[in-house]
Formats: C-alpha cells, sequence, structure tokens
C-alpha cells in the first residue's frame, strides 16, 4: 500500500469513528459545513485526502486536535447500533406540510447504546429532527428525536407524539378528554395553542409514535 493510500484510510477509519461518536450522518456533517456530499463520501471511502483547511474544519466541528483524524488512532471501542433515519425535520409549531415520507427516504443513523439505553437495539424506534420552538421547554429545536412506534391505545395523556394530518407532520404533547384528543404544545412562547381533534375526524389523524429519547445539539 502507498503512503498515500494509507493516510486516506487512516483520515477514513477516524472519520467514520467521530461520526458514530456523535451520532451524525454524513449527509448532516457535510450539510453543516458545506462540503458537498460526494466530496464527504469519497473522504468516507478512502478515495481522496481532505485538504488541510477541509481537515481543520472537520477538527473544529468535533472539537479535536487534526492529528486525532490524520493519524492512526486507538479509539475506545463502543457499542452502537443503526436505526432508521428520516432526513425529514417534523414542525414542533404549527403542523407543516412536507412531503410523504416513504421507503425512499430512510438513511441510518448510528447511536450509542450508552445513549439509548434501555431502547438500545429496538427494531420499533426511528429518528427525525424537529423544528421549531412550540416544544421547546422540553426538546429545543433543531433536537434529534427518537420515535417509537406504537398503537394509539397505548398512549398515556403527557407523552409527546409525532402526528400528521394528511401530509402535515408535529410532535406535541398527547391528551384524551372525552371525545377528543388534544395535541398541546409545552413553550416558553405563549402564542402557540392546543391542536383538538373530535372522534369524528378522528380518522383524518395518524399518531407515528411516541417520542422515547431526544439528543440536543448546543452550540
Amino acid at each position: 500500500m502507498s503512503n498515500a493510500d494509507y493516510l486516506k484510510k487512516v483520515m477514513s477509519k477516524n472519520l467514520k469513528y467521530y461520526l458514530k461518536r456523535d451520532g451524525i450522518t454524513q449527509t448532516e456533517l457535510a450539510n453543516k459545513l458545506g462540503i458537498p456530499e460526494m466530496t464527504m463520501s469519497n473522504w468516507l471511502n478512502a478515495k481522496t485526502y481532505p485538504r488541510v483547511d477541509k481537515i481543520q474544519l472537520l477538527a473544529d466541528y468535533f472539537k479535536i486536535s487534526r492529528s486525532d483524524l490524520t493519524e492512526e488512532k486507538q479509539h475506545r471501542i463502543f457499542k452502537a447500533n443503526e436505526y432508521p433515519y428520516f432526513p425529514i425535520s417534523i414542525s414542533a409549531g404549527l403542523p407543516i406540510n412536507v412531503e410523504p415520507i416513504s421507503s425512499n427516504d430512510v438513511e441510518t443513523i448510528s447511536i450509542p447504546d450508552s445513549i439509548m439505553g434501555k431502547w438500545a437495539g429496538s427494531k420499533d424506534i426511528y429518528f427525525m429532527r424537529v423544528n421549531g420552538e412550540s416544544m421547546n421547554k422540553i426538546i429545543p429545536n433543531n433536537s434529534l428525536i427518537a420515535v417509537k412506534q406504537m398503537e394509539l391505545s397505548s398512549f398515556n395523556d403527557g407523552d409527546i407524539v409525532v402526528y400528521s394530518n394528511g401530509c402535515d407532520y408535529a410532535v406535541k404533547k398527547f391528551y384524551r378528554f372525552d371525545d377528543k384528543i388534544i395535541f398541546r404544545p409545552d413553550s416558553y412562547d405563549n402564542s402557540f395553542i392546543d391542536y383538538v381533534v373530535t372522534n369524528d375526524s378522528l380518522e383524518d389523524i395518524k399518531i407515528h409514535g411516541k417520542v422515547v429519547l431526544y439528543i440536543v445539539e448546543l452550540d
């Protein structure tokens, strides 16, 4: 193996480690850093090697030194599992119209078991991101959420759920009251109000799952 190929393989291994450590996909990282997805893919597949300025950009993002990316390292081994990830932001404000979510939208994200806790390895959990401020007392904007698929009868008052009305998706607290289901915000902004659905219109609503974990990215 040439020295150039060796350096590309070292970079690839280290970059994959930090992606897994931070629970971020290569697409997300590329978008955050303003790097073309194909360029990021080539680095991860040891096809090309980043310029020095790009290595510094990566190091700054992961809060590590350049040598952590460029030199052979014995990384701490941690157990992680991969979960379906929909690169679609679900509204935490008013329900927001998005294209119908399909299998074509699915990527994967690796999350350490130490973060997932009792949900580690669950086959009925997928991840999405939150967009909006109506749940900011609990789940800040841009948080990564783990959604567990459940039947309507399994939900309890106060559960945080992802629901849709047609193609309109949102995340709110769930409550039952007589013949109504109430989707309630939990925000420091009092302009957000309840979204109420009666039994007559319940067939138009689909509750996709319960939010069982969220990961906040601090700036």
